[in-house]
């Protein structure tokens, strides 16, 4: 965060200076001032560039995720059936359920 700043500052004090600086007539036999903008104008690119490359990635919220219980665990069994004196008379089928 503090990077960020610190680039922000630079550019707004070269897009200040740039701004404040006296105008001299073009003279068509002298390159230095094309030179000297072009420079300018990479040193100010990269400072920007660099300062937009280390900023962080946006945050994204996703929602909770959501727990769906599996369904239950079934079958069918045969289970014996007694009479008065306990003894086996029979089978039924029950379901069993977990």
């Amino acid at each position: 965060m503090m990077r960020r700043t610190i680039a922000t500052l630079a550019a707004a004090l070269a897009l200040g200076a740039a701004a404040l600086a006296p105008v001299a007539p073009a003279h068509a036999d002298s390159a230095g001032p094309a030179i000297a903008a072009g420079i300018g104008g990479f040193a100010l690119g990269a400072i920007a560039g660099g300062a937009l490359a280390n900023s962080a990635p946006p945050v994204v919220y996703a929602p909770p995720p959501v727990y769906v219980a599996p369904p239950p665990a079934c079958w069918v069994e045969r289970r014996p059936v007694f009479d008065e004196f306990g003894v086996v008379v029979g089978s039924q089928p029950r379901r069993i359920c977990q």
